[in-house]
Order: structure tokens, then C-alpha cells, then sequence
């Protein structure tokens, strides 16, 4: 207006704004953490990293007890035991007869056909499901040291007669076998074989990275080297990966992974996180890939093999049959579940976690008027911060921050074990699902090879579900627990 004072413009007051993290941090740091500008690609001064002018907050572990955990031996037994009682659930099933009719019939003499049933087959099945619980004693008593010369003798042969009785019964069962059946049927004996092998061979990332040392301190620059070069396993080094399995399972216990947190940030701490996040995947992969083939193993002998030699004139209840085979494989999965993931290694994987972090990818054009840094690997971010990494927008979700924030597994890491509780809702929800709806199954069943299966299979469900309620009631409690600065937790595992 003529005659009066003009006020300042929007972008004088734009100028003239409060300082903001941009002017406290600056933008052309040593280390790549620049600030990037909203009209150009100009950066501000040179300043400090971002960490050392704001200190991310501490991350705070709760300490939890001590669980008891079923020893190898007697996990083995009990797991044997109830593949046992599923089988005999699934020969019930199968060869089932009316036994309540008079006498003078001659099917319904006994409860069930046995002149129908391959006693071989039986067999055969019986001992490729022991065959964990025969390692486990073999490789127990090859661990164990000391004593005099005439105990180690003993040692050894009994172990060498154990494995040499296991190799005549099937020797045995499968000259017996091939006489009676066809070609066919014979190729479903070593079916899941032909699964384990690319699994054997893919199980070579995870030995690479437990060869490493203790800590944090990973060479992680020279595992996936050969893996690199050769994309294709040759034969030679599947067989030399084979016998050096086989060495290290007689020779020593498995590696463990351990977590050290990180007390004072420096260069270093992000690169020796992210080095210990890729050792606990490639440790947890190798972990799952054994419990998906055992539990898919234990289902497939147990309830699958039996139906596929039954003779095409006996009759069974199919869908009872394939309601068995799916139950066998959820409990089993459960169980190996339990004990390769106990507490305290999901405990590790959700410290590893906290200080992992996270970023959370924004849309183009939001949050335009907010410092954005440039994302650098040397860096540990604070949360709320956020940052370009290859044309990207990112935001800090975690306390701490190390994570790649265009890597999938990062983020998959994070989401799976910040929560550490979140493996164990999930099998107690699983099995808790099973157990009500064999309860339900239960009330409405008619026959009594129902009703015997069912009670019989609910016993060992019983247990489990036990075992897990009380592990999830005892955990709850410990990561409920107020968290002060006197019991950080920074004690490493």
C-alpha cells in the first residue's frame, strides 16, 4: 500500500526461521552424512557427525531367568516316543476292523487286521525315525573326554555296534521289502533324501559363518566369497561339506552365537552390529531349514509312507488319514520349534534386533521441509531422523540405527525379533489351535479308532502346549519388568 510499510515476505521470513537440526548438524561431514537442500544439490558447512551431537538413547535389556530346557537326549526320546504313538494311531486308522461283531466272522476276530501289515515296513519306518535319537547318543558319547584307556575302547565299540545294528535292520527291512513290492513303491522309501540333499548343500552358508570367532568381531568380508564364485556346487565339494559336518557334529557341540552390546559408540560398532545381525540370520535360517525338514520328515514316514503300501483292496478313511498327516507335522514342527529356538537364543536374537534398528520408507514429496541427511554406514542414527539412500526417502523407526536401509532382510530381521516375545505367541497360538480343535473332534467323534487316537495324540499335545505356557507366563513377567538405568542389561550372552 502507498504510504505504509511493507512487512517482509514469505521468503525473508523463511530466512529468518528458527534454527533447526539442519544448522546444528551442517551438511558436508567427513564421513557422508551431508544435509541435502530443498531446491538444489548444495550442501551447508562441514560438521560433526550426527551422532556425536545427538547420542542415540541407550537400549535397555530386560534380564531374564534361566528356563529349564530338555536335554538333547531326552528332547530326542520324547520325540521318538511320540512318533511311535503316531504311528500306531495311523496302523489303527488303517487296518481297523469291527471287532464287536461275533467270532464267527473272520475279520473281526482282533481289533485289527495283522495279516494285512508289513511288519518290514514297520520296522524300516521305526529306525529312520530313531535316527536322531541314535546320533544324538553317538555323538554324546564321542564328546565325552577323560577316564582311562579301557572305558574309551568301550565307548567306541558300543558306539561302532549301535551303528552297526542300525545299518543291518534296514539292509535287512529293504532286502525284504524289495521281494515284496514294486519298483514304485520302493522310490517313496528315500523320497525325502532327495529333498535333503540341495538342503545339505545349502546348509554351507551357515557352517562358513560358524567357523568365525565369538563376539562381534566377524570376518564378514571373507565368508560369502566362494559362495560368490561358485554359484554351483561340484560333487567333490558337496561330499568334502558332507564329512566336514559329519566331523564337527562328533567332534564338538554346535557353535552358539553371542550378543555384546555396544556400551561406547565408535567408527566400528555399526559395521561389528551389522556383522553379528548376518551371523544370527545366517544361524536362524540354518535352524529353521533343520526343523522344516525334520518335521516334514517325521509327518512323511509316519503318515504318508503307510498309506502309500496299503493294497488296493483295503479300505480306510482317507480324509481321517490326511487329517493325521497334517497334525503329525504341526506338532512335530512345534516341538523342534521349542527346543532349536529356546528362550534364551530368541532373547539374543531381539537384543541383536534393538540394536539393528530400522527404517521406515516415506513416499516422494512428504516431509519436505525436515533436515534429510545422507545415510552413511559409519553412522549410528537416532530415531526420527531421516535420510536419502539411493533416491529414497527413509525414516528412523528403532533407537538405535545401523541397519542398510535398502536391505529387505534388515527390516525382516527387525520385525521378526523386536518384539521377543513374538516367536512364542506364535507357537503357543499354533498348538493351543490344534489342541481345541482335537478337543472338538474329540466330542464329536462316533468310532473308537477315532477316540483312541485322539486321546492317545492329546497326551503328548498336553505337554508341549505345557511347556510353552509356562516358558510365555515366566517371559511376560520378565520383559513387563520396569527397566531402570542400574539394570540396563548391558550383560552380553
Amino acid at each position: 500500500m502507498p504510504g505504509g510499510r511493507r512487512g517482509p515476505t514469505r521468503q525473508q521470513l523463511s530466512r529468518f526461521s528458527l534454527p533447526s537440526l539442519q544448522t546444528l548438524v551442517g551438511g558436508n561431514v567427513s564421513n557422508g552424512t551431508g544435509l541435502r537442500s530443498r531446491s538444489s544439490n548444495s550442501v551447508g558447512l562441514s560438521a560433526p557427525p550426527i551422532s556425536t551431537l545427538i547420542t542415540p538413547e541407550p537400549v535397555r535389556h530386560s534380564r531374564i531367568p534361566e528356563l529349564p530346557l530338555d536335554s538333547s537326549f531326552l528332547f530326542e526320546f520324547l520325540l521318538f516316543l511320540y512318533l511311535l504313538v503316531a504311528l500306531f494311531v495311523q496302523y489303527i486308522n488303517i487296518y481297523r476292523t469291527v471287532w464287536w461283531y461275533p467270532y464267527s466272522h473272520p475279520a473281526a476276530s482282533t481289533s485289527l487286521n495283522f495279516h494285512l501289515m508289513d511288519y518290514h515296513l514297520a520296522i524300516f519306518i521305526s529306525v529312520m525315525l530313531a535316527r536322531r535319537l541314535v546320533w544324538t547318543i553317538v555323538s554324546e558319547v564321542s564328546q565325552s573326554s577323560g577316564g582311562s584307556l579301557l572305558r574309551y575302547v568301550v565307548l567306541i565299540a558300543a558306539r561302532l555296534s549301535l551303528l552297526t545294528m542300525c545299518g543291518w535292520v534296514l539292509c535287512w527291512t529293504l532286502v525284504n521289502l524289495c521281494r515284496n513290492h514294486s519298483v514304485l513303491n520302493l522310490l517313496f522309501l528315500g523320497y525325502p533324501f532327495g529333498v535333503y540333499v540341495p538342503l545339505c548343500c545349502f546348509h554351507q552358508e551357515g557352517g562358513k559363518s560358524q567357523a568365525s570367532g565369538s563376539d562381534c568381531e566377524y570376518p564378514a568380508d571373507h565368508q560369502p566369497a566362494d559362495l560368490v564364485e561358485s554359484p554351483f556346487f561340484r560333487p567333490r565339494d558337496f561330499l568334502f561339506l558332507l564329512r566336514e559336518n559329519i566331523r564337527e557334529q562328533l567332534s564338538s557341540p554346535p557353535h552358539m552365537p553371542t550378543h555384546t552390546c555396544p556400551q561406547h559408540i565408535h567408527s566400528d560398532t555399526p559395521e561389528l552390529i551389522r556383522a553379528e545381525v548376518e551371523e544370527l540370520k545366517s544361524d536362524f535360517n540354518r535352524r529353521i531349514k533343520e526343523v522344516l525338514f525334520n518335521s516334514l520328515f517325521s509327518a512323511y514316514y509316519v503318515a504318508f509312507l503307510p498309506l502309500c503300501f496299503v493294497k488296493s483292496t483295503q479300505y480306510y478313511d482317507m480324509r481321517w488319514s490326511c487329517e493325521h498327516l497334517i497334525m503329525v507335522w504341526i506338532n512335530a514342527f512345534v516341538m523342534l520349534m521349542s527346543q532349536l529356538l529356546p528362550p534364551s537364543y530368541c532373547d539374543l536374537l531381539h537384543r541383536s534386533a534393538a540394536h539393528l534398528g530400522r527404517w521406515q520408507k516415506l513416499e516422494h514429496g512428504s516431509y519436505s521441509n525436515t533436515p534429510q541427511h545422507v545415510w552413511s554406514e559409519s553412522t549410528v542414527w537416532p530415531q526420527g531422523v531421516l535420510v536419502r539412500h539411493t533416491r529414497s526417502l527413509y525414516k528412523a523407526v528403532g533407537s538405535y540405527n545401523v541397519a542398510l536401509p535398502s536391505d529387505v532382510s534388515h527390516a525382516r530381521f527387525y520385525f521378526l525379533f523386536h518384539k521377543p516375545l513374538r516367536i512364542l505367541n506364535l507357537l503357543i497360538g499354533i498348538e493351543s489351535s490344534v489342541v481345541l480343535y482335537q478337543l472338538y473332534s474329540l466330542l464329536r467323534s462316533e468310532r473308537w479308532n477315532h477316540t483312541l487316537s485322539l486321546g492317545l495324540i492329546l497326551l503328548c499335545n498336553y505337554y508341549v502346549l505345557f511347556k510353552l505356557l509356562r516358558d510365555r507366563i515366566v517371559l511376560g513377567k520378565a520383559y513387563s519388568y520396569p527397566l531402570s538405568s542400574s539394570s540396563s542389561g548391558l550383560k552380553s550372552q
